[in-house]
């Protein structure tokens, strides 16, 4: 019997006691454990299970995190719970972990998709991510000694395997997004959809109110969004993050736009009477019913549909934006600015994103190259 500390919960004193066949084993542990107590290293033994420890890490990281930040954490940890949930804590091994990341590398996907095939890489790597974070906290609270996870890494072979077969969708270049504007120009959504082309998340779309236009001074405020949460509830809250709130200047193209739009509201109301609702929401309905992110896009995608266009996500319409702003030499500072993003190298990383027409002023500059270029036999 060995004193392993103090029960924060009862301020008792907490003993282990353990059995052996022979005196000298006995002594040996009890010298382990002593030790390890000194060290601050010593775990004590419990009965938690994994899914019992990701229901008490979620439930503290809730007090700090959005709750679509951690609807998405919950979504996340759920391809792992089946297979490693059951686990006792400190009898999960990096073997449970590697076993896992194989088979859901291989036949994982429960949803969206075909059953039984495997997730793709960024999926196994989020969820890989945030099992490390919460086995990282689990060894802070001397639940486990080490993080077993804390190693295990995405295969290099699974990662060049799934960039051959998987297609990379590039964002609408200038003339995709003209011949977009001039096909939605006439729809009643085109101011909104004018707004998703100026850059805007589709959250941010959709959390604008009236209230945060300013005709007059062409400016936009953007301080609210709306978020589909598992594609059924709406949350509506701050912006992502400080640099997300911004104020924007508004192009002419978009400000008569919206003119036009807040005039053809006002129609409805009148014809609609007691019906309206008045939400004071910029994206409504004809009776004043604030529409969502997926109503947006459906919308979005039936014009694309209808017009023969190639089809991409209103997010990736963003990247259209930020790339042709970047190809036009607006400084980084401004378009990290008109991002929403704090550190440009974001913007650049993920928003930014070059096709071969992009590339071609590159190589008019490198035919200056050549063309400068003497045959060595005409110098002889």
């Amino acid at each position: 019997m060995v004193d392993v500390g103090i029960d924060p919960a009862t301020g008792k004193r907490k003993q282990l006691t353990r059995t052996f066949d022979t005196l000298k084993a006995a002594k040996a542990e009890y010298a382990r454990i002593t030790n390890r107590r000194h060290e601050g290293t010593f775990v004590s033994p419990n009965k938690i299970t994994v899914n019992e420890w990701l229901d008490q890490w979620l439930a503290k990281k809730a007090e700090d995190l959005e709750e679509t930040t951690i609807y998405n954490y919950a979504v996340t940890l759920g391809r792992v719970r089946g297979k490693l949930g059951h686990i006792r804590l400190q009898e999960l091994t990096e073997d449970h972990v590697e076993t896992w990341m194989t088979w859901a590398l291989r036949e994982g996907r429960v949803r969206g998709g075909k059953a039984g095939t495997g997730l793709g890489v960024t999926s196994v790597e989020m969820s890989l991510a945030r099992l490390k974070d919460a086995l990282n906290r689990a060894v802070t609270r001397r639940l486990v000694a080490v993080n077993v996870a804390q190693e295990v890494t995405i295969p290099r072979k699974a990662r060049k395997a799934e960039r051959r077969t998987k297609k990379v969708l590039q964002p609408w270049n200038v003339a995709e997004v003209h011949a977009f504007v001039l096909a939605v120009k006439d729809d009643r959504l085109y101011a909104p959809l004018l707004l998703s082309l100026m850059g805007l998340r589709p959250a941010e779309v959709c959390g604008l109110r009236w209230s945060d236009i300013d005709l007059n001074a062409a400016t936009l405020d953007i301080s609210n969004t709306r978020t589909l949460m598992g594609n059924k509830t709406v949350v509506e809250k701050d912006t992502k993050s400080m640099a997300g709130e911004r104020l924007l200047p508004l192009p002419a193209l978009v400000r008569e736009a919206l003119k036009e739009f807040r005039a053809t509201q006002a129609a409805e109301k009148l014809a609609a009477g007691e019906a309206y609702s008045g939400s004071g929401y910029v994206i409504v309905d004809e009776l004043g019913a604030a529409l969502n992110g997926r109503q947006l896009r459906v919308r979005a995608y039936k014009i694309m549909d209808e017009n023969g266009f190639r089809r991409v996500r209103l997010y990736d319409v963003r990247a259209s934006c930020l790339t042709y702003l970047a190809n036009s030499g607006v400084p980084d500072h401004i378009l990290a600015r008109w991002a929403g993003h704090t550190n440009v190298k974001t913007t650049k990383k993920w928003y930014v994103k070059p096709d071969v027409e992009d590339l071609r002023p590159a190589a008019e500059a490198w035919g200056g190259l050549a063309s400068l270029a003497t045959p060595f036999s005409e110098k002889l």
